[in-house]
């Protein structure tokens, strides 16, 4: 079946549209797996914090029934399990702090590199 001339204009039109598209398009999976990961650091920040409360109230819970003591070391172990989650927390921020400066300074000099 051969296309007529009117055809290959609105087909060689809808190419045209395609490459800018692709081209737009580009540096999108790059952001769209940087979310991703993003994502998924916030939720390891979350498991570090509730794993860390989880492990002191076990170990305090223990302690308790061990000695047959009131809730004193199930408090003081779910604290200390806060605190080393906060702890891990934290440097899990600043982890991706830094990841996230060094991406921000590779895109400043691609950038200065196209500028010029």
């Amino acid at each position: 079946m051969a296309l007529s001339p009117e055809e290959r204009e609105r087909l060689q039109a809808l190419e045209e549209r395609i490459a800018a598209a692709r081209s737009a398009m580009e540096g999108a999976p790059e952001r769209r797996v940087g979310h991703v990961a993003r994502a998924g650091q916030a939720w390891r920040m979350v498991i570090d914090l509730v794993s860390g409360m989880g492990v002191g109230f076990a170990l305090g819970y223990g302690i308790d029934y061990l000695f047959g003591t009131s809730p004193v070391f199930l408090v003081v172990f779910l604290l200390l399990g806060f605190a080393a989650g906060v702890r891990v927390m934290l440097q899990t921020a600043r982890e991706v702090g830094k990841v996230l400066e060094e991406d921000a300074a590779r895109r400043r000099e691609e950038e200065g590199g196209r500028a010029r």
